[in-house]
């Protein structure tokens, strides 16, 4: 849902040149990005919080490590939350808005080990899950819960703060270059 909020918001604004506004102010460019990243992230949080409050009326949840699991949730919304401001930064028409989520988002969140431990797999395909950073989320979040995980948790920490530091790097690059921003 983070993904969805930042790409929607952010592409509602160029598409509005509203982001013009935001481009001529005073405003460090690591801020508009920061700004983005935060509303996606505070939206996705409500909508799990939502969704989990539900859910508790049907079912009894234990989650075995609760501060593993509030800080990957966390961690997690603000990956997809500044792959959606990427997403939104190269769309040049609405329909770019959904590629990324139909075509790469969701293969790797299937291939990511939600449904299965990749130890299931052989070792060639274990090796190539390895690459795929939703696997890392998924596991470190089945930790926070189940307090069981494929993958080392010190591990599942580290990929996914370097993907937040690279992908936020690269937004800042895209922002500061005006890449799909200016004509």
């Amino acid at each position: 849902n983070s993904y969805a909020n930042v790409v929607s918001s952010f592409f509602g604004a160029k598409f509005g040149r509203h982001v013009e506004e935001l481009l001529v102010s005073p405003l460090p460019n690591a801020y508009i990005v920061l700004g983005y990243v935060a509303g996606g992230v505070v939206r996705g949080i409500l909508v799990g919080i939502i969704v989990t409050i539900i859910s508790l009326f049907f079912t009894h949840l234990h989650v075995v490590h609760p501060l593993i699991t509030i800080s990957v949730v966390i961690l997690a919304a603000v990956v997809f939350s500044l792959g959606g401001f990427i997403n939104a930064v190269f769309a040049k028409k609405f329909d770019d808005v959904t590629i990324i989520p139909t075509f790469i988002l969701t293969p790797l969140t299937y291939l990511g080990g939600v449904f299965y431990s990749i130890h299931l797999l052989p070792d060639v395909w274990q090796h190539i899950s390895r690459a795929n950073p939703i696997l890392y989320m998924v596991n470190a979040f089945r930790y926070g819960i189940l307090g069981v995980s494929d993958i080392s948790i010190g591990t599942a920490y580290a990929i996914i703060l370097l993907f937040i530091v690279g992908l936020f790097s690269f937004s800042l690059l895209l922002l500061n270059k005006g890449v799909g921003l200016r004509n």
